[in-house]
């Protein structure tokens, strides 16, 4: 479904009933990666799913995409459908859009999964890596793809999964050079909210992959430590929905329920 939003088409889906489950895809994704999820969370929930700024069938909205511009675009969807509390589980980028949405919303939220994703802000090692993804994507954009979604699997796991990397490759490569470079400043310059993961009223989990070659695993058991999230540790890499996806279905399920 698309809403029109500042002049801009906004793309996302609505399965089920229920609870309200709001799905928030990573960088170089969009909603199709949560096909292998949405049919069993969709059968006692509602499950939303969204297109975010410059990915997918939605639209880029200037040169900067913040996490507070995507969550002011996921704000607009959950506004127009009338939904006033849900559960978020945000993949990687989609994380930090959810963050973001906590932050300036925390009333609005039931609770957070952040999926592969840290509640840290860049570093300026880094910091300086987008700079450089940023130079390497406009030399090169499917170059530049082709390197970043195979990078996110556990090495021995790109043999395992070579048809699926194929996959998500056909997808990214829709992904507007625009999108992509907005995307890497927005999430260049986004704020610390690691505070959330102490001062908020809603349920709080983070998924960590034991193997992720993105995320550093130890710096995020350090950043539950003392906190009110739960931490689940899968044995792979960045891509938990396809790496670990019966484990990760369980572990969202019994999450969703205890909420």
């Amino acid at each position: 479904m698309i809403l029109q939003h500042k002049g801009i088409n906004i793309f996302y889906t609505d399965e089920g009933k229920g609870s309200a489950i709001v799905l928030l895809h990573g960088f170089l994704e969009n909603v199709s990666m949560w096909n292998g999820i949405t049919p069993t969370l969709s059968k006692k929930n509602r499950v939303i799913c969204i297109d975010l700024l410059g990915h997918g069938k939605t639209d880029c909205l200037g040169y900067v995409h913040s996490m507070e511009l995507m969550a002011e675009v996921v704000d607009a969807v959950l506004k127009h459908l009338k939904i006033r509390r849900s559960i978020f589980v945000g993949h990687s980028m989609g994380g930090y859009v959810a963050l973001a949405f906590a932050e300036e919303h925390p009333d609005a939220l039931k609770g957070l999964c952040l999926m592969n994703s840290t509640a840290s802000a860049d570093t300026p090692e880094k910091k300086l890596n987008r700079d450089r993804a940023i130079l390497a994507v406009k030399q090169n954009h499917k170059s530049f793809i082709r390197m970043a979604i195979v990078n996110l699997f556990r090495p021995k796991n790109r043999k395992l999964f070579s048809d699926k990397i194929k996959q998500i490759r056909k997808e990214a490569q829709q992904t507007p050079l625009q999108g992509i470079v907005a995307a890497l400043e927005g999430m260049k310059i986004r704020n610390d909210r690691e505070a959330l993961l102490h001062f908020t009223p809603f349920k709080k989990m983070v998924i960590a992959g034991k193997k992720d070659p993105v995320l550093h695993y130890d710096l995020l058991v350090e950043q539950t430590k003392n906190t009110e999230a739960k931490l689940v540790t899968l044995p792979d890499g960045h891509m938990s929905h396809i790496e670990n996806k019966d484990e990760l279905l369980i572990n969202l399920m019994h999450f969703i329920e205890k909420i």
